[in-house]
């Protein structure tokens, strides 16, 4: 008798360890993973990254050749050298009828001051009037040759700035801090706009997305620091997390994830961002207790 009471006993606290023990939410560690695509179309000239590669954000990682875009670029310059010199006959016109304007509205100036002093007639007075009258006119007609010359020259400024843009974008900068987590080009394929070119993901914090139930919401908030394990040769590892996302709408429990629970119940997706000493990978499983 005092045998079985004991092994009862046993059981009992070995179901209330269990009990105990028994993680609050399931997942998988996830991460915010970035495809790098082409921004220019031509060969590859090199590509310097392999899967695994740690890169820094702003680095310089590889090359689309710029051949034609360089070429394309010296004939509009050509061009504009070109436009510049019939600017400049039009714009010496200018400066010569600009000296004569000067010249003349000093002589005008004279005139008037005489004329107010009864030395000059009222006929002199007309003629340096009408001299500078269409010295201006002349000037406003050279101004009128010049501006199809300038609008032309700044629409090849636009054409040089566009290519300078895609000179800029031949070069594979990479955007942000991570690990290269798949290589989709090598050096020497032909690329195009758009295309893949690699995959990255900063892994120095993890989001382990888990799933609890309704009746569990009372007892999570966002910013809250919660437990987190994962499976180690030695049975479990632990981590420190923090509630980071809580979602607004349930859904059905996904088949890859055991709950308390009945699966047919509806939960709730949780974000936990937690730090990673190298040991978390994308997909890796792992467990939540809030206690």
């Amino acid at each position: 008798m005092k045998k079985s009471i004991l092994y009862i006993t046993v059981l009992a606290l070995f179901s209330c360890n269990k009990d105990t023990n028994e993680a609050d939410a399931y997942g998988n560690f996830e991460a915010t993973e970035i495809t790098i695509s082409s921004e220019a179309s031509g060969k590859i000239e090199f590509l310097k990254l392999e899967e695994g590669d740690v890169l820094q954000e702003n680095t310089l990682v590889g090359q689309i050749d710029t051949t034609q875009l360089y070429l394309n670029k010296q004939q509009l310059l050509a061009s504009k050298n070109t436009i510049y010199s019939k600017s400049t006959n039009v714009l010496s016109q200018r400066n010569v009828l600009n000296e004569q304007l000067k010249t003349t509205l000093i002589e005008q100036n004279r005139i008037k001051n005489m004329f107010a002093e009864s030395a000059a007639t009222k006929r002199q007075v007309d003629e340096v009037n009408g001299k500078v009258n269409v010295l201006k006119q002349q000037m406003q007609s050279v101004a009128t040759q010049n501006a199809p010359i300038v609008n032309e020259v700044k629409s090849i400024d636009v054409q040089v700035e566009k290519i300078n843009d895609q000179l800029k974008k031949s070069k594979i900068i990479n955007p942000v801090s991570g690990t290269v987590l798949a290589k989709y080009a090598e050096p020497n394929e032909i690329t195009a706009f758009g295309k893949p070119l690699y995959k990255i993901a900063n892994l120095n914090e993890m989001t382990l997305r888990v799933y609890f139930s309704e009746t569990q919401l009372a007892s999570i908030k966002v910013g809250q620091e919660v437990n987190v394990t994962i499976d180690d040769k030695d049975g479990t590892k632990p981590y420190k997390g923090k509630i980071s996302w809580i979602s607004s709408s349930a859904e059905f429990t996904p088949k890859i994830i055991q709950t308390k629970e009945e699966r047919v119940n509806l939960v709730y997706a949780v974000k936990v961002k937690v730090k990673n000493d190298g040991s978390l990978k994308i997909g890796m499983p792992a467990e939540v207790s809030l206690k």
